[in-house]
């Protein structure tokens, strides 16, 4: 039988985003339905180990926040003209037939990344608003103080107040667009994570669960949206790989050199059942896969080879080359490059590669690149300048590490 604490962390993780859209939608204030949240939580942190868990613990903490709620606006002395000011501008449309609950939901996400708030408030107010994290953990996750995170916070939901954001689904017209925003939001948390730009930590697991987390929810929202289930398949194949990304001397540890056995093969799984059921939608005229979903399928080749070089880099390079066509970023364009070099050679990948440099030349990734493939070609002069610009532009210090080894190794 699980413990207090853990049913209350279980409740924050599944009801937190539930309790926060069903206030939002019924007393049409973010401020509200925030701050009656976070006090039903901390009622049932006070109450739950004297009386018990409840045996329905989302309908005990939604009941207990609208009290709360109701509490917070009469305690206002001018609670009316503050809630006319704070009102969200809500869909006329009738409500959707589906479950009101997965409907509040999904409002809020796109409330939350709206596409007329900085990306950084849309980060912010996802965090907050959908996944529960505390100010001082979100600006922790970004290395900043915790008055300009909250401001940000505040800012954001001023502007929401004031611009008369609405509170809805997208129509049906534009829900693609604005979709590809929030799943935008959901990524560039995951990749902060994933590979923190700063700090101490390569990999902050907060942030890559809490990813995960919003890319579940999202699926749980739009189960058939491929993109969704791309992006989903995308970072468990990526977490799948933390075990193994990190030496016990605090190094990086480079995708073909990572103990595959560490690797977790549950998240794996669970990314193949998405790949697979994507790869079925789209033989039977499902449309074509979007970049979430190549990247995803790109991922799953990685997963499936035992070592670097049973890897089918063929088919790596085929599906970097539809990605180009979505996404003809520079790093896009430099992940094939490295690609080819595996196909046909570090000669040809390094030509590819030099055509980045105009665009790439302040990105420490690329200079890596480089520099692994004038190593290889045994060009060490220009290897070792090339190590040299990357780790002057590497922001981690496990990365620093890994790169200073390498550099280091070099003979010549």
């Amino acid at each position: 039988m699980p413990t207090v604490g853990q049913a209350l962390a279980r409740a924050h993780h599944e009801e937190w985003a539930r309790v926060v859209a069903g206030l939002a939608r019924r007393f049409g204030d973010l401020d509200v339905a925030e701050e009656a949240t976070a006090e039903a939580f901390a009622a049932a942190a006070e109450r739950w180990p004297r009386e018990g868990v409840p045996p329905n613990p989302g309908g005990w903490l939604a009941t207990t926040a609208t009290r709360k709620a109701i509490d917070w606006l009469r305690r206002e002395s001018q609670r009316d003209a503050k809630h006319e000011a704070a009102r969200l501008v809500f869909d006329d449309t009738p409500p959707e037939p589906a479950g009101s609950v997965e409907d509040d939901r999904l409002r809020l996400v796109f409330t939350c990344c709206h596409p007329a708030l900085a990306m950084e408030a849309r980060v912010a107010l996802t965090l907050r608003l959908l996944g529960g994290l505390t100010v001082a953990e979100i600006a922790r996750a970004f290395l900043a103080q915790e008055t300009a995170m909250a401001r940000r916070i505040t800012r954001a939901k001023t502007k929401i107040k004031l611009a008369r954001i609405p509170y809805r689904v997208p129509s049906a017209d534009d829900i693609s667009e604005r979709l590809a925003g929030v799943l935008a939001v959901v990524y560039l948390i995951f990749n902060e994570g994933y590979l923190a730009g700063q700090g101490q930590d390569l990999v902050r697991a907060d942030l890559t669960d809490q990813a995960i987390h919003l890319g579940r929810l999202l699926r749980s929202l739009r189960p058939d949206d491929g993109e969704v289930a791309g992006l989903l398949a995308l970072m468990l194949f990526t977490d799948a790989r933390r075990p193994a990304r990190v030496s016990r001397t605090g190094e990086l540890v480079p995708l073909g050199e990572q103990d595959r056995g560490a690797w977790d093969r549950t998240l794996i799984a669970e990314g193949n059942a998405l790949v697979r059921e994507r790869i079925g939608a789209v033989a039977a005229g499902g449309g074509p896969p979007g970049r979430y979903q190549l990247q995803a399928a790109i991922n799953a080749v990685h997963m499936e080879a035992r070592s670097v070089q049973d890897t089918n880099w063929s088919t790596i390079v085929a599906l970097y080359g539809r990605l180009v066509l979505l996404d003809p970023s520079p790093i896009v364009r430099l992940n094939r490059a490295v690609a080819i070099a595996e196909v046909d050679g570090p000669e040809a990948g390094l030509a590819e590669i030099d055509r980045l440099t105009a665009a790439l030349d302040d990105y420490h990734a690329f200079h890596a690149a480089r520099a692994d493939l004038l190593r290889r070609l045994g060009r060490g002069g220009a290897s070792r300048a090339a190590y040299d610009r990357a780790i002057g532009l590497a922001g981690n210090p496990a990365e620093r590490a890994f790169l200073t080894r390498r550099r280091d190794q070099l003979t010549g």
